[in-house]
């Protein structure tokens, strides 16, 4: 078992307040060495300015791309506000040099052991 932290900026603090109460039931990130060994039992750190909260990952599955991913997760799984896979991978391609992570290393999709 180890710790990761995953930060976000304050700009997306609706994202990580989804996380903490429950409503955003999938955190996504590009399948990066920081992220791609991840596993079950792993402690998630998330932190956003001076605001943390921890979450154990139940499961970690790695996938090619987006649409592969969307195989087995809805939209609504991995974000609460995004209505449709197009929006989805606009706020992807969104994040400075996230769409080539993706295609580069493909994504990962993390999900926590119930509260």
């Amino acid at each position: 078992m180890k710790q990761v932290t995953l930060r976000f900026r304050a700009v997306d603090r609706a994202t990580f307040d989804d996380i903490r109460d429950g409503r955003k039931r999938v955190e996504t990130r590009a399948a990066t060495v920081k992220y791609r060994d991840i596993a079950s039992g792993d402690v998630l750190v998330f932190v956003c300015e001076r605001d943390h909260f921890e979450r154990t990952v139940a499961a970690a599955a790695h996938f090619a791309s987006v649409d592969d991913m969307l195989k087995t997760f809805s939209v609504a799984d991995i974000s609460a506000r995004i209505a449709d896979r197009d929006a989805l991978l606009k706020m992807y391609h969104g994040f400075p040099g996230y769409e080539e992570k993706i295609k580069e290393h493909g994504i990962v999709a993390l999900t926590f052991v119930p509260e």
